[in-house]
């Protein structure tokens, strides 16, 4: 069994806290030693409580599992002997009201651009293919029950 950690650190400073004024902005600290700024989201907490530099934990979300779909698409085209040049997704997440009236986060769209290098040019139906199959295999994907959509587009060069 593999196992992953994250360490979340938030300290208080000066701030009253009671009140509700206080940062949430926090680190997280992954097992492989990198290190995020982390905050709630503006839209949930104003700013300045809130860091809208930092990656709120939705966005977090979002990332990975568009980072996860990603990984299991790039190691499925590598052994269908397609050479992927590039990959980009602008991946982004609809939160709403769920049946009792809490926010969630209620679909994901990845839209990846996969760009291939000649003479490995796959058809449209291959590439939704590897996106299928990626989409079956990501850990996360199969591990929560949001509504995960894949727009897949793609290009390839000479």
């Amino acid at each position: 069994m593999n196992r992953h950690s994250a360490t979340i650190s938030w300290e208080k400073g000066d701030a009253r806290f009671l009140d509700g004024r206080y940062s949430r902005g926090h680190t997280w600290t992954f097992d492989g030693g990198s290190v995020v700024r982390g905050s709630s989201s503006p839209a949930s907490v104003p700013v300045p409580y809130s860091d809208p530099t930092a990656v709120d934990p939705e966005e977090a979300f979002i990332a990975a599992l568009a980072s996860c779909h990603m990984l299991w698409f790039l190691s499925f085209a590598a052994k269908k002997g397609l050479c992927v040049h590039s990959y980009r997704d602008m991946a982004d997440g609809v939160m709403g009201p769920n049946p009792r009236g809490k926010l969630y986060l209620q679909s994901v769209t990845l839209r990846p651009h996969v760009v291939f290098l000649q003479p490995s040019a796959p058809s449209e139906q291959e590439v939704r293919a590897l996106h299928e199959k990626a989409h079956d295999e990501c850990f996360l994907a199969i591990s929560f029950t949001t509504r995960l959509t894949t727009e897949p587009t793609f290009a390839v060069l000479p």
